[in-house]
């Protein structure tokens, strides 16, 4: 049976141990690709969003998965690993068990309106250090504000290390333009396409057509990112037209291809914001 294999990944300390500066945090960082935290738990919430790359997380076997427009929820006590398989800039911004509470009490994403997307804009841009200033409180409850109250969505992108499934998923990851059918891949695994199929049912929650195109959206939001024209994408995703990705494009997000484009962040390092509440 043929098999996949990944890189190895490079490991980074989470922040804090023990205890937050403050009631609520806010940080940025730069993550490599093939970069993880530990698998870790802390007695503080965590909210994460990432705006170049896909940020991923994962729990007790199961991955979340957030694209451009939506961040990962991880309530306190929750044990889990951040992932990143591409570059990403991303931030976390914690809360204190008591800010919790009106939070969603399981993991899931968040689906960020226009309000939130430019509000953590605006944070990754105009902070230069920690500081707890009444500006830090009243923008930090803001973003408190709005992420109580965002849709709740499922995960867009699940990922499995199921030993049948994990190696299909990564080999699809490496070339999403791979046109290979339920059945060719099912061959490639040593089983039947019904097998395949029900491992994808099962350990995804989609038939792997639909997992296929999700990954494609999500690597449509990272090219779409660094200027590339519709066209061009859709060419280099197997498509004939840029009509067909796009009618796809919609279906999944709810918007064009052009209509999804983010500004790429600027290359700032490390930083972090904190506000009492």
């Amino acid at each position: 049976m043929t098999t996949a294999h990944q890189p190895l990944y490079q490991l980074f300390i989470p922040p804090f141990q023990d205890a937050l500066p403050a009631p609520s945090w806010f940080r940025v960082a730069r993550m490599p690709a093939w970069a993880a935290y530990p698998q870790h738990a802390h007695p503080w919430g965590e909210f994460v969003y990432s705006w170049s790359g896909a940020m991923e997380v994962k729990l007790h076997g199961r991955f979340l998965m957030a694209p451009s427009h939506h961040g990962i929820w991880l309530p306190p006590g929750v044990e889990h690993q951040g992932i990143n398989r591409h570059e990403s800039w991303h931030c976390s911004f914690y809360l204190a068990p008591e800010l919790c509470a009106e939070m969603p009490s399981h993991c899931c994403t968040l689906a960020l309106n226009p309000l939130t997307t430019a509000l953590l804009d605006h944070l990754r841009d105009h902070v230069h250090g920690a500081g707890d200033t009444p500006e830090a409180q009243r923008l930090l409850t803001v973003l408190w504000d709005q992420l109580r109250t965002a849709p709740r969505t499922d995960n867009f992108l699940p990922f499995s290390d199921d030993p049948l499934l994990g190696p299909v998923l990564l080999r699809l990851e490496a070339a999403p333009e791979d046109e290979s059918t339920l059945g060719q891949l099912a061959a490639w695994r040593g089983v039947t396409a019904r097998t395949l199929n029900r491992h994808c049912r099962q350990r995804l929650g989609m038939s792997l057509s639909v997992w296929r195109q999700r990954l494609r959206v999500v690597r449509a939001l990272q090219m779409l990112e660094t200027g590339r024209t519709v066209e061009s994408v859709a060419l280099e995703l197997g498509y004939s037209s840029s009509s067909a990705f796009i009618a796809m494009f919609r279906r999944h997000t709810g918007v064009t291809p052009e209509k999804s484009r983010q500004p790429a962040p600027s290359r700032r390092p490390v930083y972090a914001f904190s506000a009492g509440r």
